[in-house]
C-alpha cells in the first residue's frame, strides 16, 4: 500500500492510499473513520482526486460525521 497523501482540512484527517489499482480515501475525525474506494482506471491524475475534499463531496462528509457523532453519542449515554 503506497501513501498518496496525508493531511488534515477542517479538524479532519484525510488519508489517501494506492493499493490494488483503487485509491483508497480515508476520512477520520475522533473515534468516526469514512473509508471511500474508487479505481486508478477512474482517475487521469493524483491530483484529480481534490475534488473530494474541496467540493461538495466534502461537505457530505461533514455532515455524514455530524449525523454519525449524534448517534454515536446518543447510544453512549444510554450505557
Amino acid at each position: 500500500m503506497r501513501v498518496v497523501q496525508e493531511f488534515v482540512k477542517e479538524d479532519i484527517r484525510i488519508s489517501v492510499f494506492s493499493w490494488n489499482n483503487k485509491y483508497i480515501m480515508k476520512f477520520e475525525l475522533g473515534p468516526m473513520e469514512q473509508t471511500f474506494k474508487l479505481s486508478e482506471m477512474d482517475v487521469l491524475e493524483e491530483k484529480d482526486l481534490e475534488i473530494f475534499w474541496t467540493g461538495g463531496f466534502f461537505e457530505k462528509v461533514k455532515q455524514r460525521f455530524k449525523e454519525m457523532g449524534d448517534s454515536f453519542r446518543a447510544e453512549t449515554e444510554n450505557l
